[in-house]
């Protein structure tokens, strides 16, 4: 499966910030997102940076496969209505979205860190769910439709996110999926009949 050019320069970029701050704690910290930088400093930067570094290479790992296999596919989805630079900003503002109902609800928090570019990963997922609900997915190597995946993922994001304790941002992974689903109906809005058209006819080739 091809990748697309734009995919594969997150995915390079992430790979690298990611490994820089593994051995550098201190470019870790200056990545993070930590509520009291962003409200006392004003590094709002931080609402995207923290996308581009991980906890560790498992985390990394996880969350960059899932970007390669779907990213590339999406990307081209998107490509006759945003283009190239469009995805890139699709990518990176779902980033940003993901995140900011963590930062509003922890932004008096001094205690709370949160990394990863699991929230603008979900965005992606997600936009692909919409256009192909019946494709299968594999997920620890079993096959999965798309559509029940995404009911799984969003259940048990939910539940967890409300029990807490896993050192997880669940929520990010909510609000990442919704802006990924949000952002393609409103490019596409035909993507809708479309999805309930496919939906009502299960296809798993």
């Amino acid at each position: 499966m091809n990748s697309g050019p734009v995919t594969l320069l997150l995915i390079a970029a992430t790979v690298l910030v990611s490994w820089q701050a593994f051995a550098n704690p201190r470019l870790l910290e200056r990545l993070i997102l930590w509520p009291p930088a962003i409200a006392r400093k004003k590094q709002y930067d931080r609402l995207v940076t923290h996308g581009f570094i991980h906890a560790d290479w498992g985390h990394l790992l996880f969350n960059m496969i899932t970007l390669f296999f779907f990213g590339g596919l999406i990307e081209r989805a998107f490509a006759p209505y945003i283009g190239a630079v469009g995805f890139a900003l699709f990518y990176l503002s779902a980033i940003l979205v993901a995140i900011l109902p963590t930062y509003l609800r922890h932004r008096h928090d001094p205690h709370y860190r949160s990394l990863g570019a699991s929230g603008a990963v979900s965005a992606v997922l997600f936009a692909f769910v919409l256009l192909s609900p019946w494709s299968l997915i594999f997920v620890f190597f079993l096959p999965m439709p798309a559509i029940l995946y995404a009911v799984m993922y969003v259940g048990y994001s939910i539940w967890m996110d409300r029990r807490g304790g896993d050192n997880i941002n669940h929520s990010a992974h909510l609000w990442g999926a919704g802006y990924g689903v949000l952002f393609t109906i409103t490019m596409e809005p035909r993507v809708i009949p479309a999805f309930l058209e496919r939906l009502a006819s299960p296809s798993f080739f």
